[in-house]
């Protein structure tokens, strides 16, 4: 019997959308959201979910990877080729570790195996709506994590990223990243031209206590380096520093 804990005020501001073709997970998964005081939406395929995202935007998707039809793979990266940078977890049945990858790859900002606790789902979303919440409210990196140009604007080649708004330019036209993949690259920002470690990423751009392995903090850097570099092999902004992380090389004041 699944136990409902009393919705608060932050968790009622979270508008989620369930995608998933049993109709018995999606009804379960509806009810025991709504009890936590989310506002759901269930949907059985692709084409609910885009007349769904059309009309109005969500704050999570919970999204299954294995349907008829569009799968959950499919969905997401086409999701993000368009430019929507909804965050979103990612379910699927126990696989190998390389599945976890691929969805990551795909531009999944979570991952949660089947079968699973419901309350172990609810306290991600909540965990990806407080990092929203947190972004929202400060428009600005932490005192501690603020860039040595102090600047609002950073500016690397072609590239622009505005710490404030956390959104990346080349030229004239906005970069179509996802939220985690902003939130590393905002992260690497906060100290241009300075190794930064994996563990340090990871509590920089997710919060202390986050889960997370190096893999997955590599797999985010490779899927930036494919949005921003000429030769993702050769990288030219996004530096790795043997021994010890990665590095964003930028221009600053003197």
């Amino acid at each position: 019997m699944l136990t409902q804990a009393q919705p608060s005020n932050r968790a009622r501001t979270g508008r989620v959308i369930v995608l998933d073709d049993e109709a018995e997970i999606r009804g379960m998964l509806q009810r025991f959201l709504a009890g936590q005081g989310f506002e759901v939406r269930a949907v059985r395929d692709a084409a609910q979910l885009d007349a769904c995202l059309e009309r109005q935007p969500y704050d999570v998707l919970v999204l299954d990877v294995t349907m008829p039809g569009e799968d959950g793979l499919s969905i997401c990266r086409r999701l993000r080729a368009r430019g929507n940078t909804v965050p979103i977890l990612m379910m699927n049945a126990p696989a190998d570790p390389l599945d976890r990858v691929i969805g990551l790859e795909m531009g999944a900002d979570d991952y949660l195996d089947k079968p699973f606790v419901p309350s172990e789902l609810a306290a991600r979303i909540r965990a990806m709506l407080r990092r929203q919440q947190f972004i929202l409210r400060t428009q600005t990196l932490r005192g501690e994590f603020l860039p040595i140009a102090q600047a609002p604007v950073l500016r690397f080649g072609p590239f622009s990223l505005d710490l404030q708004r956390e959104e990346l330019s080349k030229g004239d036209m906005r970069m179509p990243l996802s939220f985690a993949e902003l939130r590393l690259l905002c992260a690497l920002a906060a100290t241009p031209n300075r190794p930064v470690s994996r563990a340090n990423l990871i509590e920089r751009a997710r919060g202390c206590g986050y889960e997370a392995n190096d893999r997955s903090v590599d797999v985010q850097v490779l899927r930036l380096r494919r949005a921003m570099e000429s030769d993702a092999c050769a990288p030219r902004y996004l530096r790795t520093v043997w021994g010890i992380g990665y590095m964003l090389v930028a221009e600053t004041e003197p």
